[in-house]
């Protein structure tokens, strides 16, 4: 099973970018979904995630307010919507599902997304 993310790229700080995570149609619709982060030399990390319904939603304390994480359950993709972008928030980004596990998804995973914030 396979999740496939994108949307990364090179941002300035203070400057936004938006990533889609879009899954397969069995995995999605009752699925909760997330995204995590990791940079180089530190651990991957819960960044946001949403229940399957979309009803509720997680953000780590560092994004809180900046980032905004949404799902479209008919066209099967998740995003994150990163505003305010800083250079702590470089990292390779990666989307995640899981039937029951909320807040952090973690029994399919995509190939992650570079997101580089730089000036």
């Amino acid at each position: 099973v396979q999740l496939q993310a994108s949307g990364g790229g090179l941002v300035q700080p203070g400057g936004s970018l938006g990533l889609s995570c879009a899954a397969p149609v069995r995995i999605f619709s009752n699925y909760h979904m997330g995204w995590y982060r990791q940079a180089p030399g530190k651990e991957r990390e819960i960044v946001a995630a949403t229940s399957w319904t979309g009803g509720r939603t997680y953000y780590a304390d560092s994004v809180k307010g900046r980032f905004t994480i949404s799902r479209d359950n008919a066209k099967k993709t998740v995003y994150l919507q990163m505003n305010s972008l800083k250079p702590e928030d470089t990292a390779v980004y990666y989307c995640a599902a899981s039937l029951s596990d909320y807040p952090r998804p973690d029994d399919y995973w995509g190939q992650g997304t570079q997101v580089t914030v730089s000036s």
